[in-house]
C-alpha cells in the first residue's frame, strides 16, 4: 500500500477466524513497541478495529531471501551471502542481549528475512516470538501467538 504521505508500506493483516490471534497480535505489537535495530523490519505503523487487525511495515523491495536461495531468476555472490549472514546475526544478538526483556524469534527461515534496495537483510515476522522475562530468580518464557 502507500500511505498518504507516499510512503510504499507492505500490509501484514492478521486472521481474526485463528485461535488466540487477538492475543498474539496484541503481543507482537508489545514487541514491535520495545525493539529498534537496523535489521529489523520497521513497523511504520498499525491499525486495530473490531473487524480488522493490521501491520504497516517497512517495504522491502528485494523481497525475501528465500526468492534469491531458491529461484533459478536471482543470484547471490558470495560477499551478498556474507554480508547477509552478518546482518541476521546481528538482529539475533540484539534480540537476545540488546534490551531487557530477551525476544526470541522461533521462526527463523528465509522468507521472513527481507532484502531492502541495498540488499541489506531485515528480521520480519514475530509471529511465534517468545518473550524471555528475567526475574530475580527464574525466567519466565511466554509464547506471544501466530500471525
Amino acid at each position: 500500500g502507500i500511505l498518504s504521505n507516499g510512503t510504499t508500506v507492505a500490509v501484514k493483516v492478521l486472521n481474526l477466524q485463528m485461535e488466540g490471534a487477538l492475543k498474539g497480535f496484541d503481543a507482537e505489537c508489545k514487541v514491535w513497541r520495545t525493539i529498534r535495530h537496523r535489521n529489523l523490519v520497521k513497523v511504520i505503523t498499525s491499525c486495530s478495529s473490531h473487524e480488522v487487525r493490521a501491520l504497516a511495515l517497512q517495504y522491502m523491495c528485494n523481497g525475501s531471501l528465500e526468492k534469491w536461495l531458491y529461484s533459478h531468476n536471482y543470484c547471490l555472490n558470495l560477499v551478498q551471502r556474507v554480508s547477509m549472514m552478518v546482518d541476521i546475526a546481528l538482529a539475533l544478538e540484539y534480540l537476545h542481549h540488546g534490551q531487557a526483556e530477551v525476544v526470541v524469534h522461533c521462526d527463523l527461515k528465509p522468507s521472513n528475512i527481507l532484502l531492502d534496495e541495498d540488499m541489506v537483510a531485515h528480521v520480519g515476522d514475530f509471529g511465534l516470538a517468545k518473550i524471555l522475562a528475567k526475574n530475580k530468580d527464574e525466567t519466565q518464557t511466554r509464547t506471544l501467538g501466530t500471525l
